[in-house]
This record gives C-alpha cells, sequence and structure tokens, in this order.
C-alpha cells in the first residue's frame, strides 16, 4: 500500500506557520538552556553537557533559510510539474 502525498500552493502558509513556530520553539528553548548553564559550576561535567547541548541545538536555527527555501521550492517545482503535465 503506498501512499502519495501532495501539496498545493495553499499549503505554504501552514508550512511556513510550522517555520515559525519551530523558529520560537527553538529560540525559547536555547534560552532556557543559557539560565540553566549560567547556574552550573564552571569546567563540571553538567556544565560541558550544557554547552554542546547548546552548540547543537544552535545549528537549527542556521539551517532555517535552507529548510524554508527548499521546501517552498518543492511546492513550487510539483505543482509545475503537474501542470505541464495535465496539459499535455
Amino acid at each position: 500500500m503506498e501512499k502519495k502525498y501532495r501539496f498545493e500552493i495553499g499549503d505554504i502558509l501552514t508550512i511556513g506557520l510550522i517555520l515559525v513556530v519551530t523558529g520560537i520553539a527553538l529560540t525559547i528553548g536555547l534560552s532556557i538552556m543559557e539560565d540553566v548553564g549560567d547556574d552550573m559550576v564552571d569546567n563540571s561535567t553538567a556544565a560541558n553537557a550544557t554547552d554542546d547541548a547548546i552548540e547543537g541545538v544552535a545549528k537549527l536555527p542556521q539551517q532555517m533559510p535552507l529548510i524554508a527555501t527548499v521546501v517552498v521550492a518543492a511546492i513550487l517545482i510539483g505543482i509545475l510539474v503537474r501542470y505541464l503535465f495535465v496539459r499535455l
């Protein structure tokens, strides 16, 4: 049983809202981790783990523009391909 998923131009708003909520959640999460890390003893295992977690999670927001570009491009290419196949 193969499932097929379709994206339409109306889905861009939903995907945009998902990206906004994801960005807000990452920002709040990073802020909380930074506050927790400030309460740790310097160079302790917990402080190092918190710093590593912050560094790892901070890479996600850096990739958000790329993710948004790829999603929008995939939707537009899908719409164009479907339009061209219908015309043939």
